[in-house]
């Protein structure tokens, strides 16, 4: 079940990877068809964990990824956490990404920036995905910062917009003040 889980969560970031960095190389529908392939596999993966730790015998799972600071008596882990809520919601937010990408596919078939969109849309979900399996106050920041991220980036994809600008920036602007909150 732990590569399971570190599948959820790292596929997105692969798709993020290969069409963020590889995107002007493998061409506009590769990166389609890889982030949203890599969706329907991490959408077809939560389901099993939904049915697994949800309506399953497991209560929680814990998923040790790696010692992220370790500082005299101050240890944190990076893990992932995988309870009833965590499950659910790993079936919300990425069956919900994965229709977005394959609507996208035909909403964005003339804009020549695909390859940037999809690795945006892959990026959110990767930062969703560490906000919801988040073990620890600092990985949840990371995740919510992640989100915030790449809501700006997705709200200012037409930068050479005004309004797209102007929104791009409230959406940035409304995370500060959430983030005081």
């Amino acid at each position: 079940m732990d590569t399971i889980v570190k599948a959820i969560v790292f596929l997105p970031l692969i798709g993020f990877l290969i069409a963020g960095l590889l995107g002007t190389q493998i061409g506009a529908k590769a990166s389609e068809y890889v982030t949203s392939g890599l969706m329907l596999v991490t959408a077809a993966l939560s389901w099993s964990v939904f049915f697994h730790v949800a309506l399953g015998e497991e209560e929680m799972i814990k998923v040790s990824v790696l010692r992220w600071i370790q500082s005299g008596s101050f240890d944190v882990e990076w893990a992932f956490r995988v309870d009833t809520l965590t499950a659910v919601m790993f079936v919300v937010v990425n069956t919900v990404s994965t229709l977005v990408h394959i609507y996208s596919i035909g909403y964005m078939h003339h804009d020549p920036n695909r390859p940037r969109f999809f690795a945006y849309l892959s990026l959110f979900t990767f930062a969703m995905l560490m906000l919801i399996t988040s073990d620890n106050l600092l990985q949840m920041f990371f995740g919510w910062e992640g989100v915030g991220l790449a809501s700006y980036l997705l709200i200012g994809f037409w930068y050479k917009k005004p309004s797209a600008n102007a929104a791009a920036m409230k959406a940035f602007v409304v995370n500060r003040v959430g983030d005081f909150g």
